[in-house]
């Protein structure tokens, strides 16, 4: 059977670009005992994907030259020699940008028979959601009563923490980059939304957003971001560090924000964090995440590319904020 894939061309020095990428067909064996051909329908971009494309040590492998991207992907069953997965079954896994692929049992997970769409187990009930509620419960411990200061916070990641925030009772200002990404935070219910963009001074901004000061902030983008959150955290405050986004496609080593002495003056706590690391409470996360949903409490709003073909507009569109909430590819 004849399948398509994306592979990485070259090396991306700066902003990716479709030169970067080649979509290329690929000839797929037949199937053998306990194997399955799985039939991608979704597949996730994130922005994690782009230091996998640099040829580095790091928490996971690099992307090799001429080798198909991997990535979060739902797909289903179309033919079987495995009966612990019948035809019919979805699955989801890591071997997105493609359109088949023949796999044994190993690394596919056998979708729970729910009314949440598909999609969604790429986004608000996959990685990002998940990242979301370890970022929030687990690491910065984010208490009712605080307020928590959220950057990209229209994103797949940020708005599902924005959302979380408020269910747990706290004061949550959020940082986007346009008007129309703001108006939908604030019919999220977000107390302050700022566009970094056309604030002026960012600094300021937050000052005037969050006059009392931030207990926790949830970073993902870095730079002058992290510099106005150190300058406005309360003393013994905490700063989730999930993401960097702002720094992806710089070419030379981008210098530390002039004011980490704050870390020390505000005795603040600055955690890391690789949501893989905590994936042995998924069941604990989904379990309240599904319940969230099915009441209407959390909203999943999703960017839709339509092809495999597209798979790589996608990504680049990450960094140009072209998503609201996840970005995912549907395949045709």
């Amino acid at each position: 059977m004849k399948a398509h894939q994306i592979i990485l061309k070259s090396r991306p020095e700066g902003m990716p670009t479709s030169d970067n990428f080649d979509l290329t067909p690929v000839k797929l064996p037949s199937l053998q005992d306990n194997e399955v051909l799985v039939k991608n329908l979704w597949m996730s971009v994130d922005p994690y994907m782009r230091g996998r494309m640099i040829d580095r040590k790091s928490y996971i492998a690099p992307f090799q030259i001429g080798e198909a991207l991997e990535g979060g992907a739902i797909g289903e069953i179309i033919e079987s020699k495995n009966s612990a997965l019948p035809v019919g079954t979805k699955v989801s896994h890591m071997l997105g940008w493609r359109s088949h692929f023949v796999s044994s049992a190993e690394g596919l997970t056998a979708l729970p028979v729910t009314p949440i769409d598909d999609s969604h187990f790429l986004g608000v009930m996959g990685m990002p959601g998940m990242t979301a509620w370890v970022g929030l419960n687990r690491i910065a411990k984010l208490k009712e009563g605080e307020t928590l200061f959220v950057s990209a916070a229209s994103g797949a990641v940020g708005s599902i923490v924005c959302q979380l925030g408020k269910m747990m009772g706290a004061k949550v200002v959020g940082s986007v980059g346009s008007d129309e990404k703001a108006e939908t935070l604030t019919a999220l219910g977000v107390d302050a939304v700022i566009n970094y963009k056309t604030c002026g001074d960012l600094n300021q901004a937050l000052a005037d957003a969050a006059p009392e000061g931030i207990d926790v902030y949830f970073e993902n983008v870095g730079g002058e971001h992290l510099f106005a959150a150190l300058n406005n955290m309360k003393d013994y405050g905490r700063i989730a560090v999930c993401g960097m986004i702002a720094q992806y496609n710089d070419t030379t080593p981008t210098p530390g924000p002039s004011n980490l002495a704050q870390i020390i003056m505000k005795k603040l706590r600055v955690e890391g964090f690789i949501v893989f690391d905590h994936w042995a409470h998924y069941g604990d996360f989904a379990k309240e995440m599904s319940q969230y949903l099915a009441a209407g409490k959390i909203k999943a709003e999703q960017t839709v590319f339509e092809g495999l073909e597209k798979a790589p507009e996608a990504f680049i569109g990450l960094f140009e904020g072209k998503n609201k909430g996840k970005m995912v590819v549907k395949l045709s």
